[in-house]
C-alpha cells in the first residue's frame, strides 16, 4: 500500500492537529482539518496556522488538490476558505453534513438565508467513495458517533480519523453532541479496527494528558491493544456505559457557538450586513 508523506500542524489554543498529506511522486497534496483561530473576547480571527500551512506547501512545491474536513467541528473554526483562497483546492466533507446543517439552521434560525443541502462545499463525499491525490488512492470510511457526519479518510496506508479516536492514553471523543451516539461510535471504531494492524492513524486532537509531549500518530494495532476507552476488546455495552458516564461530566467546548456557525458554511463567516461587518449569533438559554 502506498505511503503518503504526512506533515502535522498543531494549534495549541484548541488542541487541534491539522495535516498536509502529499504524494511524493506527483507532489499533489491535501490539507486535512485546517484551523482558523478566533479570539472570542475581541471577535478577531487569526490565520497564523493557515499561514504556516501555506508556507509549507510553497517550500515543498506541493500542488493543493483537496481540503478535507472530517466533520463539522465544534471546537475550532475551519480554515478551509483562507487556505483555498490562497492555494486552491476543493473543499470536501462527508455527505452527512446536510443533516448537521439542517439541525443547526433551526437552532440559529437561518432557514431564510441558508440552504441545508451541502452546496457550500465543493464536494460532498459518499460512503466508501474513492478519489485520488496524485497516485495515492483515498477512500471515505463512515465513522459516525461523535457526530452524525464524521468520516475517516484512508489515504494510502494512513487513516485520518478526526475526533473518533484520540491517542490511546486519551481514549475516544464525546458522543453527547446532536446526532452523537456512543453505540454508533463503538461500531465505527470496530470498522477502523478491521483495517490492517500497521495502518498509520492520525488524530485531530491531542490534549497531552498528564503533561506528556505532543503525540499525533499511532497505529490500528496500538489502538486496539491500549486505547483506554475501547481497546483490549472492551464490549459495546461497557463502552456505552463508560462514554455516557464521562460525557455527563463534560462542559461544552469554549468555541462551539461560533465554530458551528462557520463550519456548516464550509469555513465561511456569515455574510456581512449592510455596515460591512459579519456577525455571529448566540442562542440564549438554549445549549
Amino acid at each position: 500500500m502506498a505511503a503518503p508523506h504526512v506533515q502535522h500542524f498543531y494549534h495549541a489554543e484548541t488542541g487541534t492537529l491539522s495535516y498536509v498529506v502529499s504524494d511524493p511522486a506527483s507532489r499533489d497534496a491535501a490539507v486535512v482539518d485546517p484551523v482558523l483561530g478566533l479570539d472570542i473576547a475581541s471577535g478577531r480571527t487569526d490565520d497564523s496556522q493557515v499561514a504556516d500551512i501555506l508556507q509549507y506547501l510553497g517550500a515543498e512545491q506541493l500542488k493543493l488538490r483537496w481540503i478535507l474536513e472530517t466533520h463539522a467541528h465544534a471546537d475550532h473554526l475551519s480554515g478551509a476558505q483562507p487556505v483555498k483562497a490562497r492555494a486552491g483546492g476543493s473543499v470536501a466533507i462527508g455527505a452527512g453534513i446536510c443533516d448537521v446543517q439542517e439541525y443547526f439552521a433551526k437552532i440559529f434560525n437561518l432557514q431564510k438565508s441558508f440552504r441545508a443541502d451541502g452546496h457550500q462545499f465543493d464536494k460532498l463525499l459518499l460512503v466508501d467513495e474513492e478519489f485520488a491525490i496524485g497516485e495515492l488512492r483515498c477512500r471515505v470510511i463512515p465513522t459516525p458517533g461523535h457526530t452524525s457526519d464524521s468520516v475517516t479518510y484512508l489515504i494510502g496506508d494512513a487513516a485520518f480519523v478526526g475526533d473518533s479516536l484520540f491517542m490511546p492514553d486519551a481514549g475516544t471523543a464525546r458522543c453527547d453532541f446532536p446526532g452523537g451516539d456512543a453505540g454508533v461510535l463503538y461500531d465505527s471504531i470496530q470498522r477502523l479496527f478491521a483495517l490492517p494492524p500497521d495502518t498509520r492513524l492520525f488524530v485531530c486532537h491531542d490534549y497531552q494528558p498528564d503533561g506528556r509531549e505532543l503525540r499525533f500518530q499511532t497505529t490500528i494495532a496500538e489502538q486496539a491493544a491500549h486505547n483506554i476507552h475501547v481497546g483490549k476488546s472492551r464490549t459495546r455495552d461497557d463502552f456505552i456505559a463508560l462514554r455516557e458516564r464521562r460525557d455527563a461530566t463534560l462542559q461544552l467546548p469554549r468555541l462551539i457557538i461560533p465554530s458551528i456557525q462557520v463550519n456548516i458554511r464550509a469555513g465561511r463567516l456569515p455574510a456581512a450586513e449592510n455596515n460591512e461587518v459579519s456577525y455571529l449569533k448566540i442562542p440564549i438559554n438554549h445549549f
